[in-house]
């Protein structure tokens, strides 16, 4: 049965070396969607991908739209009875060069509600043996956090609102100026990505059964420092950062373990190695 997987935010940068790497590892007979929130942009990644003899299907597709999100996933139901690869990947960009209280709300409601509504909407239309897996960062564990804050993301049970919650305190705690005396992390990149892989990690709790009988794995992924116009301005030093193609290589072999697999499930995995929570 030919495979279908879909990534977001895919036009460039890691995103885009994903579809490359789906495409060239489930072979012609797959379908693999590239989805981005800017049309021309993510047409134009299509033919690039084209032009090297692959075959990508490009959707519109805005992480911070709930009606987009909900439309593709029926869509893919519809069409295909469900997912059997969904690589949510779509970030935010934020600049050093702009107070973080400017940019914290879109980079919350793309990174962390974006994946809130990814699981929402993808996580019942999984297929059997299908993987999810959401691209976070190391930055993602409690060992990055306040241990006075550790409760607000107990994964053992919080559920996936609670976590939604948080992040909607935490962007106006920063937009008001309280976050730092509240204990929260100076970088909003490393909150977010602790919201991230917990609401990975609770996604895997509440569908802990299901997935074993149905051989589904859920993970989060630490891809890595990658070279991408993203990251650059943060790092003053790229020169041990991957390429986008070559960050891709261990994400795509996450996603596309055999049937029979059982590990790793429920973490956050860099470079093939389990990152622990606390």
């Amino acid at each position: 049965m030919n495979k279908i997987a879909i990534v977001t935010g895919a036009n460039q940068g890691l995103g885009l070396a994903l579809v490359e790497g789906l495409c060239r590892n489930l072979g012609p007979d797959a379908l693999v969607y590239l989805t981005a929130r800017n049309k021309s942009r993510g047409e134009e990644a299509v033919r690039l991908l084209r032009n090297q003899g692959l075959s990508p299907i490009f959707r519109w597709l805005d992480v911070t739209d709930e009606a987009s999100v909900a439309t593709l996933a029926a869509t893919i139901r519809e069409q295909h009875g469900g997912a059997d690869i969904v690589l949510s990947n779509a970030a935010a960009r934020i600049s050093p060069e702009r107070p973080q209280a400017e940019q914290v709300r879109e980079f919350i409601n793309t990174n962390n509600h974006g994946t809130y509504r990814m699981i929402r909407a993808f996580g019942p239309i999984l297929k059997n043996n299908a993987r999810f897996i959401v691209v976070a960062s190391a930055f993602g564990t409690l060992r990055n956090l306040s241990a006075s804050l550790h409760e607000k993301f107990d994964i053992t049970r919080r559920s996936l609102e609670d976590i939604e919650q948080v992040m909607d305190e935490y962007v106006h705690l920063t937009e008001t100026g309280q976050a730092k005396a509240q204990g929260w992390p100076d970088w909003i990149n490393v909150t977010s990505k602790i919201g991230q892989v917990a609401s990975t990690k609770i996604m895997a709790r509440l569908m802990k059964n299901e997935a074993a009988e149905r051989g589904i794995l859920i993970n989060a992924v630490c891809p890595g420092m990658v070279d991408t116009g993203a990251s650059r301005p943060w790092f003053k030093d790229m020169s041990s950062a991957q390429s986008p193609a070559q960050a891709a290589v261990d994400v795509v072999r996450l996603a596309t373990l055999p049937p029979q697999t059982s590990a790793p499930y429920g973490e956050l995995v860099q470079h093939n190695s389990i990152i622990p929570w606390v």
